[in-house]
């Protein structure tokens, strides 16, 4: 099996971004992002640039199945941040 390619930090999300991000409908972590993906309630997936490479491997074909975008752009702090966490988070999914 081939091991699909993780793109390189991306240029990071404006503001604007952000303030659509913090306040849509999301699903936190992987589990929960997994699951909203299998129920095709996903409509984006955001990642954290810094998170496991074993791990973005894993959302990449997660998402790859789907086929769903995923954003790269933030750190696991400032997606954290972004969706109105206290902690760091390594994936969310914005739900339709």
């Amino acid at each position: 099996m081939e091991k699909p390619e993780i793109p390189e930090k991306t240029d990071k999300m404006d503001q604007t971004e952000k303030s659509e991000l913090s306040a849509a409908k999301k699903a936190v972590g992987f589990n929960q992002t997994k699951k909203a993906v299998e129920s095709k309630s996903a409509k984006k997936i955001f990642a954290a640039s810094d998170a496991d490479e074993r791990f973005l491997l894993q959302v990449k074909r997660l998402c790859e199945a789907a086929p769903l975008e995923i954003d790269f752009g933030l750190t696991k702090k400032e997606l954290g941040l972004a969706c109105r966490l206290e902690v760091g988070c390594a994936v969310c999914a914005v739900l339709e």
